[in-house]
């Protein structure tokens, strides 16, 4: 009996020094400073986004998360540089609804979101604005799509580059309102201002960060929001819902993930970090002055929100009959 029981106590200490061990390594995360590859170039919405949550990262938990930019089709270069690193939760991605679009657009991919990458927390949400020059006859949206139905076809709608989110967006818009626009794509949103200002264009979609000069100049104006609901960042701009298109929703996300493997242990820390930054009064008014709302949904809410977006994307492109890239 003696013999059992100094066994049993043995292998109790046993596992108490083992769980010990995965508490203190749990507790040792980070070690050593964080990438976090974002597939965008600097300066940009997504950019300042994660930088602003890097900072506050680097301060909660003791070690430097450092952005790296690897902008490029659908992502890809980005992906592949935070797969090659080693699933510890060292090296981080920014995956986007840009990357729920690219599931369904792109005929090959080397890598699937879905399963190749666990998700940690979204950073925040915003909205698309549907903007006119300043001096346009049209003051609603309403007045855009009463001309577009009146002379189908005689009006025109600018965005970044076929299969962007804000080019999928105005194929969602022409569909749900039933209007006949020409798209006409550029390869910068300066490109597609300089189009509107010269009349060129009548319509543009993008973000509030990207036309903010504009609006803020007085040579832009805003007609509606892209989102289910008026978006906290303008909240007297009707959104295209109230314009007569009742089932109209494009919400952007920017958030984050880690590849798949990373410890559990690690995407609680991560996320309970995020949680407590994104909730904070400094962080939200930053984000805010984007036109971002922050926000921290869990893994399981980012999960479906990314594969959501995927299904829905995916309709819209079989629909319109967009070839894959």
């Amino acid at each position: 009996m003696g013999g059992i029981s100094r066994r049993s106590v043995l292998g109790g200490l046993a596992a108490v020094g083992l769980a010990a061990a995965a508490a203190a390594r749990a507790q040792a995360y980070p070690s050593r400073p964080v990438r976090v590859v974002v597939p965008f170039g600097a300066g940009g919405v997504a950019d300042i986004t994660i930088r602003i949550v890097a900072e506050k990262l680097s301060e909660k938990l003791g070690q430097r998360f450092v952005v790296e930019n690897m902008p490029g089709a659908g992502g890809v270069a980005a992906a592949r540089a935070a797969l090659a690193g080693a699933p510890d939760g060292h090296t981080l991605a920014m995956l986007t609804n840009g990357t729920a679009i690219s599931v369904p657009l792109f005929a090959r991919r080397p890598f699937d979101p879905r399963t190749d990458f666990v998700p940690v927390s979204t950073l925040g949400t915003f909205d698309f604005l549907f903007a006119v020059n300043a001096a346009s006859e049209f003051k609603t949206l309403g007045d855009l799509i009463r001309r577009a139905k009146e002379k189908p076809g005689s009006l025109n709608v600018a965005t970044i580059a076929v299969g962007s989110s804000q080019h999928l967006s105005s194929v969602l818009f022409r569909t749900e309102a039933g209007v006949d626009l020409a798209h006409v794509p550029f390869r910068s949103t300066p490109d597609a201002l300089v189009s509107l200002l010269r009349n060129d264009s009548h319509l543009l979609i993008d973000t509030q960060a990207a036309l903010r000069s504009g609006l803020e100049g007085g040579q832009v104006r805003a007609l509606a929001s892209s989102g289910p609901r008026r978006s906290t960042a303008m909240p007297d701009l009707p959104t295209v819902r109230e314009a007569g298109v009742g089932t109209f929703d494009v919400t952007s996300w920017n958030a984050l993930f880690a590849p798949k493997g990373t410890p559990e242990s690690v995407i609680g820390t991560l996320h309970g970090s995020l949680r407590d930054i994104l909730a904070a009064a400094d962080v939200k008014a930053r984000l805010l002055d984007l036109g971002i709302e922050s926000r921290s949904e869990t893994p399981t809410e980012l999960a479906e929100r990314l594969r959501s977006d995927i299904e829905k994307w995916r309709a819209v492109i079989e629909r319109a009959g967009i070839p894959k890239q």
